[in-house]
Parts: structure tokens; sequence; C-alpha cells
């Protein structure tokens, strides 16, 4: 059992799960495509669901059970999960080793896990509703239980108690303060940067929050630096840029939020779009480009930025800053999100800002900053 990319005749990808004879497993292809093409979600997450249920129907396979008694089984699937380091949860032929039980260092953390669960889980729901597996798999999987231990911003407005399904099968996840670069490491960054496009390309990440498909799909046109944009049939006032998502970017950048958003820009970001568009005028093959982010460097010039070459951008300018570790793109956006928070912003705002479907995916930078909370009791 392995993901496997499938490119269609109309130029749109997604993943999905072939078996030992390279045979598409239909309960997982069916509900991949649903993902992809029935949710508008991106190839990305296609991806990332797509190894994980090969990693549950491997398990399957190897225990010698139908992937509908595994669900039966799911608490032994959790344990192997934890326990199955390489040698017995991968791809290759010779990957034959099972693990009865704990005796081995943890394999993977319990976020990982936890990602990986949802993924099965929704295949098996899907299978369920499109009649491939029986009804009596989903109670295996989920319970009924109300929202008290939900937040209180995603609650319902009336104040009663509501209930929902929840995942019978879930790890504790340790509460661990969220991966962002510090002020100090962005302006290390900054300054180890060798042109103002990479400058702008850190800039658009940890003053607006960008992911780095949103930066790759940007375009010349989603950007508005006037003070009054309404000549270009925009009313949103001052510096702005819009994030839109394509499905025709040739760099494959794709933008994960389904709803376009608005995000204002800051003097500094204003600054790098102009040093940047001096610096891109000087390279002809870059003038015919509608993208912001184009290769000026090398081949092919003018070409859309890919988007791990974003990563490739940063670990370069890490180890020229002399920093221990490699900053990553997203830290960048987390940083941005925690700036936000830290500054007063409402959890509502963050969420906006950041494309966030539900509010609850903003409440990791609702914990103050450590130097606030010793500030508030210094005071």
């Amino acid at each position: 059992m392995r993901a496997f990319p499938v490119r269609l005749p109309s130029g749109q990808r997604y993943w999905t799960v072939l078996d030992a004879d390279l045979q598409v497993v239909e309960v997982a292809d069916v509900f991949l495509r649903h993902q992809r093409f029935g949710r508008d979600g991106a190839e990305s997450t296609t991806k990332a669901y797509a190894h994980a249920i090969a990693l549950f129907l491997r398990w399957c396979a190897r225990t010698g059970r139908g992937w509908q008694a595994g669900v039966e089984q799911f608490g032994l699937f959790m344990v192997w999960l934890a326990h199955a380091g390489p040698a017995a949860s991968g791809a290759e032929p010779g990957s034959v080793v099972v693990l009865a039980g704990p005796g081995a260092a943890p394999a993977r953390c319990p976020s990982r896990i936890n990602g990986v669960l949802t993924a099965v889980r929704g295949m098996v729901v899907h299978a369920v509703a499109a009649g491939q597996g029986s009804a009596a798999l989903v109670p295996l999987l989920y319970e009924v239980a109300d929202d008290r231990d939900l937040p209180d911003v995603a609650r319902g407005e009336n104040g009663r108690m509501a209930w929902r399904m929840r995942a019978r099968h879930r790890l504790r996840e340790p509460e661990t303060p969220v991966a962002r670069a510090s002020d100090e490491q962005i302006v290390g960054l900054l300054r180890a940067c060798r042109s103002a496009r990479d400058r702008l390309l850190v800039l658009v990440m940890a003053r607006a929050g960008l992911r780095r498909g949103e930066v790759c799909g940007l375009r010349r046109g989603d950007v508005h630096l006037l003070a009054d944009s309404r000549a270009l049939g925009c009313e949103v006032a001052r510096a702005h840029l819009h994030v839109v998502r394509r499905e025709d970017n040739p760099n494959r950048a794709w933008a994960k939020s389904r709803r376009q958003r608005v995000v204002p820009l800051d003097f500094l970001v204003v600054q790098g779009f102009d040093s940047y568009e001096f610096e891109r005028m000087r390279v002809a093959a870059a003038a015919d480009s509608d993208f912001v982010f184009v290769n000026l460097f090398r081949a092919p010039v003018g070409a859309p930025l890919r988007p791990d070459a974003v990563g490739e951008l940063l670990a370069a300018a890490s180890r020229r800053a002399g920093l221990d570790t490699a900053i990553r793109p997203h830290q960048l956006r987390h940083a941005f999100a925690s700036n936000v928070a830290d500054s007063g912003g409402g959890i509502d705002v963050v969420a906006d800002l950041l494309g966030h479907a539900s509010v609850s995916s903003s409440q990791v930078y609702s914990h103050p900053d450590p130097s606030r909370l010793r500030a508030a009791v210094d005071a």
C-alpha cells in the first residue's frame, strides 16, 4: 500500500492509494476524490490523507485483516502506529515486521497519530455513506458527547448545551508553545537575504501571515499599494493584498482557504515591494510575468517561484544568519499571528487575517506571551 499522485486530463491533481499490485484501492480513492473535487480541497490535503490511509491499509494487510475488520480493532492500530518505525510501517516489500504492542521507542508523536486517525475516520464515514461499509462501523469510531469541553468561541450563541459526535480514539497532545520565529530571528533572516525579492518574501510571510503556497500564487493584480484603490475597482482602503485561490498556477501554488481574504500591509512591506520592483525591472525576462515572486537569478528566469523553493531560500538565509535551526515558512506565519494576538487583536481578527475557516484553529494564539505574563506580575 502506498500513496500515489494522479494527474487528470484537465491538469488537476489529487493523491490516491495503490495496493501491492499497483491497483487503485477503491474505498480510499473514492474518498480522496471526494475530498479534492467534491469538497474543493487542496491537493496537499489529499496527499497527507493518502499517506495516512496507506498506513492504515498497510497495517490491515500485514495483520491479515480487511479494512472493516481493522476499524473494529482501531485501538491496536493506534498502538502499532505509535511504536512501528520504518522497518514495520514502511512501504518497501521487505518491510514485514509487525509489532504486537509497546516495547520500542515511540515512532510518532501524538499530533501525528491523531492526524492519521482523522484521515482514516473520514474514509470510513464516507464509505458508510456511499454504501461501501457497514453502518455499524460509525459507532465504533464516534460517541455522542456534549460541547462542554469546547472553547467558548466554538459553542452556540444561545448558551444552551449542544450535542456533537466526538472521536473515541484520540491521544492527548501536550500543550506546547506555538513554534514561531522570534523577532530577532526574523531580523537575522532579513539581514542575511541577498536580494530585495527574498527580503520581501520574508516580510510578506512574517508581517502579513501568508502561507508559502499563497505567497507563490500571488499575482501582481492582487497587490494594491495605493491609499485609494477605487480606481482599480477595489473598495478596500490603504495598502493591502488579496489572497485568491487559483487552480491554474503553473508552479502548483495553492491557497488553502477556499474563500478570498484581504490582508492589510504595513509600511515595511510596502517599502519592500518598492525595492523589489526596482530589482525586478532590471531583469527583462521577468517583465511579462503576472506573478509577484519570480526567478531572477536562475533558470528559468521569469518563471513563478515554486513553493518548495521558499523553504530552500529560508534554510539558506538561516545558515548565513548563523541560526541554530533553519526557520520554516510556517514559523513566520505563526510569528505574525502571535504578534497580532499579543498586541491585543481578538481571536476573530487573527482567524480572519490567517484565513482560518474556524476560530478554533486560531485558539492556539490566544495564550499570552510569557513576557506579558511576567510584566503582569511585576506591575
